[in-house]
């Protein structure tokens, strides 16, 4: 079964200039979408229900009780103007918080965090894979999603993204499937 549909895949799919992703042609199955974007990935995580900013002249103790309270990782740092300043991980306390014997009530988020100059972030129309991409070779696991005016506008864990992905591969596998065992790519499997 899978050798037929890997054999209707390798026929029927094509190149996306953009990322290493391979798309079906339009009309075979407009179920299958052309690739999921940050954008995308953001939506389904639970970044996007919550306040996930922070101010960085908070006391770190302020990031750890948001990290423990919403079950995150990354909180983005934003300066007394609102501006993206950095993000601040539970990575960040570990090594510049708990292992110099400091406490989190005396150390304010912006001693810690990353600053926006050398953060990596991504754009929202930004493909799924080369978010991971991005994460994967900096070794970083959050990436916030700036507009192109510098304002933030969510953040994505590398989990994420992984389950976006995972989601848009099974369902490219159902089409497939479909499509081998005579159902028809774009009828679906009800």
């Amino acid at each position: 079964m899978f050798s037929l549909a890997s054999q209707v895949a390798r026929r029927c799919a094509v190149p996306v200039a953009r990322s290493h992703q391979l798309t079906l042609r339009a009309g075979f199955a407009r179920s299958v979408k052309e690739g999921l974007t940050a954008t995308d990935a953001w939506n389904k995580s639970c970044y996007s229900d919550i306040d996930y900013t922070i101010s960085d002249d908070a006391a770190v103790y302020d990031a750890v009780q948001k990290f423990a309270a919403y079950n995150i990782g990354c909180l983005v740092t934003k300066d007394s103007e609102g501006n993206i300043s950095g993000v601040v991980s539970e990575r960040d306390y570990v090594c510049k918080v708990a292992l110099l014997g400091k406490t989190s009530k005396e150390m304010k988020v912006k001693e810690i965090s990353t600053k926006s100059a050398n953060l990596i972030t991504a754009s929202p129309d930004e493909s799924v894979s080369s978010c991971m991409s991005k994460m994967l070779m900096k070794d970083i696991r959050h990436l916030p999603l700036l507009e192109k005016d510098g304002s933030v506008i969510g953040i994505v864990s590398i989990k994420d993204l992984v389950k976006a992905e995972l989601k848009e591969k099974e369902e490219a596998i159902r089409v497939l499937s479909d499509f081998a065992l005579g159902k028809g790519g774009h009828f679906g499997s009800e």
